[in-house]
């Protein structure tokens, strides 16, 4: 505790005597200080226990000591000392009302205590406070050491909590509370996601306080880089102490230890995961599961997906989307965007603001397998990103989820006729495989990112490509400069006049050959629709008897209607 009036009243040597005040005796003094200004308020901070002996003061006038003891009260002042027997034999009565009505301390100071005494007693017992605080500090320092070595972080936010009298919690990257002490402040952490994902916003390191009506809040992020890897909230019934001070500031530094020490691990990790991963597709599954070890073995035991994520020019991706128009079939992610969790919108929200939609798709993802003990490899593969996610697990629902959010973003960006190149994220994702098949998901991965590039979808599975129409993707341009090349002499001949050659190879085609039926559906006669066929392959030099010629013409004739329309 710091020196108080009352411990300074109750120091022997000093032989101090309460005239006025004796209810506020319990104030801190922040520091001791003499003065004879007639108004030494422009020079107090607050706090301070002001020594006088009256030289330039009317003592003895009840007006003038009202307004003196009225403006050092709201300075902040907590207390007068009075030295008797320097100019006035007792302390004038007058003073004595001022400060009993004001309700301000008024303290006797006899004539052999020097004011300098008093002045050494409040430094010495202010030192001596700040010593017991530097030495509570290191103890906590050392006590959070040994639980963040023996118990991890959950050790750490315990000891902490006993520290600071309060609780403390411990957020991820994505701002979902991961640890809490005591348990039930886990509840009360997790109200607070929306002021840690503001903290996140700011360069680590940042700092916030939340002042709630049942307790004080302090946010701190971790980390060292641009992107704070986690968040620390320490709540307490009031302001921090210089003792709980250090015991924060010992967490924060042991926790961004723990994050920094995790990204090494990490980018370890990372490195047998890309090994892994170039065994699998290298068709070696038993070296890839030997090398995987514990890390990654559990992963490779069940049904895996994959996921090859890259990022694409938005203002492209709305070309393409716009030129194919509504013939794309296949839907949304299943996760429906309103079922987006908080933590993945401020991913989205993330991405955004900072153009690295990768970076926040590895934190979603890799924060959900946590949560859930998941397993889960993640390898930069040149300009994508490679995931291996549990068929049905937490992290392939991550994905879903944030690329709904991310279609939604969308949507509603270009209701407001959005432009530009900024960088948009699209995902490609593989059907439920094992080890052994990992090419093949790998190619999978690889066609449906294709088709979510080209419809300027966040998100594409291989399911939905055998479940649509091959004819949407003739919108594709290289298509429709092949169908105009291969139809283009039919349609000159078309032009002079002199027959209809294109629809009557669209009818014919649409009757798969049947004579009478296409002649019927031309209105003409059947030897005429012949003559016509017969000058289709003529002027392509194509026989219509080769079911290739046929399928070829067939397509070029759809890839150019669907380009009319």
């Amino acid at each position: 505790m710091p020196p108080t009036l009352a411990s300074l009243v109750h120091h022997s040597a000093l032989k101090l005597t309460v005239r006025a005040g004796e209810e506020r005796l319990d104030a801190p003094v922040r520091w001791a200080h003499a003065s004879e200004l007639a108004d030494p308020v422009p020079y107090m901070e607050g706090g301070e226990l002001l020594l006088i002996t009256a030289l330039k003061l009317d003592a003895e006038d009840p007006e003038a000591m009202r307004r003196y003891v009225k403006r050092l009260a709201g300075a902040g002042v907590v207390g007068l000392g009075f030295a008797v027997g320097v100019h006035y034999p007792d302390i004038p009565k007058a003073l004595i009302d001022a400060a009993t009505d004001a309700g301000l301390p008024l303290i006797e100071v006899p004539r052999r205590t020097p004011f300098l005494a008093i002045s050494k007693a409040v430094s010495a017992a202010i030192a001596a406070e700040q010593y017991r605080a530097v030495t509570a500090g290191f103890a906590a320092q050392r006590e959070l050491t040994k639980q963040a070595l023996s118990d991890g972080p959950e050790g750490l936010l315990l000891a902490l909590a006993g520290q600071v009298d309060g609780w403390a919690a411990l957020y991820d990257a994505s701002g979902t509370v991961v640890a809490a002490a005591p348990e039930w402040a886990a509840r009360r952490a997790a109200r607070l996601t929306a002021d840690v994902e503001r903290l996140r916003e700011r360069p680590a390191p940042a700092s916030s306080v939340v002042a709630g009506a049942e307790d004080r809040i302090e946010l701190h992020s971790l980390g060292t880089g641009r992107r704070p890897r986690a968040a620390l909230a320490v709540g307490t019934a009031s302001t921090l102490g210089t003792a709980e001070r250090y015991a924060v500031h010992s967490a924060i530094a042991l926790l961004t230890l723990t994050t920094e020490r995790s990204r090494s691990l990490h980018a370890a990790e990372q490195r047998i995961g890309a090994a892994v991963l170039r065994m699998l597709l290298a068709g070696e599954p038993d070296h890839a599961r030997t090398v995987a070890g514990e890390l990654y073995g559990g992963l490779l035991d069940a049904p895996f997906r994959l996921v090859v994520a890259e990022v694409a020019s938005a203002s492209a991706a709305r070309v393409r989307a716009g030129a194919e128009g509504t013939g794309e079939s296949g839907g949304a992610p299943d996760t429906a965007p309103g079922t987006a969790s908080a933590a993945v919108l401020a991913a989205v929200a993330d991405a955004s603001a900072n153009g690295d939609p990768l970076a926040a798709l590895v934190d979603v993802v890799e924060a959900a397998a946590a949560r859930s003990g998941e397993a889960l490899l993640v390898v930069p593969y040149g300009e994508r990103l490679v995931l291996l996610v549990v068929d049905g697990g937490a992290g392939a629902r991550a994905c879903a989820e944030y690329a709904a959010a991310l279609e939604a973003g969308r949507g509603a960006a270009g209701r407001e006729a959005a432009s530009g190149e900024e960088a948009e994220l699209v995902m490609g994702l593989s059907a439920p495989a094992g080890p052994i098949a990992a090419a093949t998901a790998y190619k999978q991965s690889e066609q449906a990112l294709s088709v979510a590039r080209r419809r300027g979808r966040a998100l594409v599975e291989h399911e939905e490509l055998a479940a649509g129409s091959v004819l949407p993707l003739l919108a594709d341009d290289a298509v429709r400069a092949f169908a105009d090349g291969l139809l283009r002499a039919l349609h000159e001949h078309d032009a002079t006049g002199r027959g209809d050659l294109v629809a009557s190879l669209r009818a014919w085609l649409s009757r798969h050959g049947q004579w009478d039926a296409a002649a019927a559906d031309l209105g003409v006669h059947r030897h005429t629709l012949r003559y016509r066929m017969r000058r289709v392959e003529e002027i392509l030099g194509r026989s219509l008897d080769d079911p290739d010629v046929r399928m070829e013409l067939w397509l070029s004739l759809k890839a150019t209607s669907m380009g009319s329309d």
